[in-house]
């Protein structure tokens, strides 16, 4: 209930600031895992549009100065935090606190699409510990 009181807030007060910045702000990342297309970038947030390519993950890593909550939309997520591994779709809702070692993968046949808002100090790109990568970037 908690949890979802959260994301319900956020989207109601992100979701103007979004549509305001849709056809100006375009700005995106291709990594060897998929893309992000950047949706909004504020002093207290950044929300994110995640693409996970079949038979691809992220960087098992963690943050020093944000948080993050995914919202899966598209696809099987497989997801680890703390050496923790667990599978989610369509609708579920985690949440990664700062400091705390994260990994998202997707291991079917389609894209998996998440929007991770991001809340914390900084949302920079060097905020970023890395512990095992499947790229050669720790």
């Amino acid at each position: 209930m908690k949890k979802t009181f959260f994301f319900a807030m956020l989207v109601t007060y992100c979701s103007p600031h979004i549509q305001a910045k849709q056809n100006t702000f375009n700005n995106f990342a291709i990594r060897p895992w998929g893309r992000f297309d950047i949706l909004l970038d504020e002093n207290y947030c950044k929300v994110k549009k995640i693409t996970v390519l079949p038979g691809k993950r992220l960087s098992y890593q963690q943050h020093q100065f944000r948080e993050e909550h995914w919202i899966i939309v598209q696809g099987d997520a497989t997801v680890t935090i703390d050496g923790n591994t667990n599978s989610y779709g369509p609708g579920s809702m985690i949440h990664i606190p700062i400091k705390t070692k994260h990994r998202i993968g997707n291991n079917s046949q389609e894209p998996l699409i998440f929007i991770e808002t991001q809340l914390g100090t900084y949302f920079g790109e060097d905020d970023i510990e890395r512990f095992e990568d499947d790229y050669g970037r720790v």
